[in-house]
């Protein structure tokens, strides 16, 4: 048998999923001299000094066993009592709190606790690369909703309304967004959840960001009356506290679907590193000084690189949430792909294609901007002169001015 018939034996769902968009930038990034990489979303901060102490204190003393698969009890307090203090959510810790492997366990634990073959998944995009394939391996079905600048990329209910059958099940919600760094204002998500409710909709609701936020306050779906019950929360802690390597995420939620992930979780995972467990709960207990300082840093880099996107004459949707911007590169006359790799190979700089993303990503890039500001300083020059030599090679057009 030739190698290549060892595909046939592959399940076709799992054979004929592209790669994801992300990490192929990523790669070719990290294979090449003197990039500067604004592809993956990962803080440039170290995590906090007293949060590895924690750590290390605990491998001193010998913590290197198993947890309970629901994760340290007094960790999943502190998760709720994190919670409580932010959004005034209250979770039983014995039955409503799942600590997972990171917040994309929480998803595919979710995905596969409630679907089953044939259900409709409704995915507003562009989204994370993840929510798709997921949905996929659960057996279900993806519906993409799109969004837009002209609705600062915040889907509306009667957009998901349009986009239900019979057989929609779940609603897949990121807010604050990963690629465009939207924050759903109020009014939308009361009127998302009232359609949840009239619809009988389970909504996983994904707020890895909530704590990235830049003068627009988030609000938890599950807040709302009447979603508590119908919404799988999903967070973690590799973003607001520098934490990505640690895989450390939780789930929350009413007690049938927190059952269901969690048998999934002690077939599959067993329980998340006990080492990550003991230094998440000094992050929980003790962090909020060394996240604020985090998201006081990414605001200062989040207005430097809207405002030079729009000086290039790349018009830039202002993000109020995560540390991604989304700039328009469609002015280029290039598209996502072209402009993307195209800047990697002539002034190596990293940028993710909006397609990647989703059709609605298409004519964007998206920027991380969990760089340096010394590092995103250089980007921005970088594409400011690759922008410039772009345009003046275009026949008969002018260079692109200043601002939209």
């Amino acid at each position: 048998m030739k190698n290549d018939g060892w595909r046939d034996y592959l399940n076709p769902v799992v054979r004929d999923m592209p790669p994801s968009g992300i990490r192929r930038f990523f790669d070719l990034a990290s294979e090449m001299a003197g990039v500067i990489s604004l592809g993956v979303g990962e803080p440039d901060f170290v995590t906090p000094w007293h949060v590895r102490e924690a750590c290390i204190w605990a491998l001193e003393k010998g913590y290197t066993m198993y947890t309970s698969n629901q994760g340290l009890p007094e960790l999943r307090n502190e998760i709720a009592r994190n919670l409580a203090g932010r959004s005034g959510l209250q979770y039983d810790t014995q039955k409503e709190i799942l600590v997972t492997v990171g917040s994309s366990e929480a998803l595919d634990l979710a995905l596969r606790a409630v679907v089953v073959p044939g259900d409709e998944v409704v995915i507003p995009e562009p989204c994370y690369v993840s929510y798709g394939p997921v949905s996929q391996f659960s057996g279900g079905v993806p519906v993409y909703v799109p969004t837009s600048v002209a609705d600062n990329f915040q889907v509306t209910a009667a957009r998901v309304e349009k986009a239900l059958s019979p057989r929609s099940k779940v609603l897949v919600l990121c807010y604050p967004n990963n690629p465009t760094g939207a924050v759903m204002e109020k009014k939308n998500l009361w009127e998302l959840a009232e359609l949840a409710q009239a619809r009988d909709l389970i909504v996983v609701s994904d707020e890895i960001y909530d704590n990235l936020v830049y003068g627009a306050p988030h609000t938890p779906l599950a807040a709302i009356p009447g979603m508590r019950d119908r919404t799988i929360l999903i967070n973690g802690l590799s973003k607001a506290y520098a934490m990505t390597g640690w895989r450390l995420g939780y789930a929350a939620g009413n007690p049938a679907f927190i059952e269901a992930m969690t048998k999934i979780h002690q077939y599959t995972m067993l329980c998340a590193p006990i080492t990550a467990q003991m230094a998440a709960i000094e992050a929980l207990k003790s962090g909020g000084a060394a996240v604020a300082r985090m998201v006081g840093q990414y605001d200062r880099r989040r207005r430097l690189v809207v405002r030079s996107f729009n000086d290039m004459g790349l018009y830039c949707f202002e993000p109020k949430g995560a540390f991604y911007a989304f700039p328009d590169v469609s002015a280029t006359g290039l598209t996502s792909e072209e402009f993307a790799e195209r800047l990697l190979l002539e002034e190596k700089v990293a940028v993710v294609p909006g397609g990647a993303f989703g059709p609605s990503g298409q004519g964007f890039v998206r920027c991380a901007y969990a760089a340096s500001m010394e590092d995103l300083s250089e980007a921005l020059k970088r594409i400011a002169r690759f922008v410039r030599r772009v345009s003046s090679g275009r026949p008969g057009r002018e260079p692109l001015a200043a601002g939209r």
